[in-house]
């Protein structure tokens, strides 16, 4: 079952969706504390956020902006403002749809299921399935759950280089050479330090445990 947040601090909306929403059978969360948007989506992880635009505290473009940064889900923005310049400058912060009120409930809808497909294509294409999470190796996107996490680039060569010789041990100057180059004249630090966030990363989805140090020898995926 999908999961949807409804960011709408108009009543009347807002119970409109959510029954609509049910009714079509999604699990949904109404977000009513409009101070701390981002903290509330976080910790409901949804597939999909419908958001307006003119909210107390922070409007939606601004909020439509840190999500998509964040990664945190697809967003549907579902507002009565309906120039063309609030749309536009909306599809460029990276909101996926844009819709207009008093909207056709079979258009969102429709909207949605389609938002949501798309989705799970892009999802489905290309990823390493590794036991508690995915990995795309063209964008080193992790996929826990319902969470994804773009990983920077040297973190993400490491993860991937280590999924693919799993359960093998890969050498220090193998992954010298991966993110480098070279194994000559590296600083055995900045590799450390690049291992040490990839770790702390891992550690945010409770995956910390997962990459082995190999006294002597190198480091090895487990699991």
């Amino acid at each position: 079952m999908a999961r949807i947040a409804i960011v709408e601090d108009d009543v009347y909306m807002r119970e409109e969706l959510e029954n609509l929403l049910k009714k079509n059978g999604y699990e949904v969360f109404s977000i009513l504390d409009f101070e701390n948007v981002i903290s509330c989506i976080i910790s409901y992880s949804p597939d999909l956020i419908l958001l307006d635009i003119n909210l107390p505290f922070y409007s939606g473009f601004e909020l439509c902006k840190e999500l998509k940064s964040k990664q945190l889900g697809t967003v549907l923005i579902l507002t009565a403002r309906d120039r063309l310049q609030d749309e536009l400058h909306a599809l460029g912060l990276g909101a996926d749809d844009y819709l207009t009120k008093p909207c056709n409930m079979e258009r969102l809808l429709a909207r949605i299921k389609n938002l949501l497909r798309r989705t799970e294509e892009q999802v489905g294409q290309g990823l390493l399935n590794v036991q508690g999470f995915l990995l795309d190796p063209n964008t080193f996107t992790l996929y826990i759950g319902k969470t994804s996490y773009i990983l920077p680039k040297n973190e993400g060569k490491i993860l991937l280089t280590l999924l693919k010789n799993a359960p093998n041990i890969v050498t220090k100057e193998e992954l010298y050479n991966i993110l480098w180059g070279t194994d000559e004249f590296i600083d055995d630090n900045a590799l450390q330090v690049n291992l040490v966030r990839l770790r702390k990363t891992l550690a945010r989805f409770g995956l910390e445990q997962r990459i082995e140090t190999v006294r002597g020898q190198g480091y090895r995926m487990k699991g």
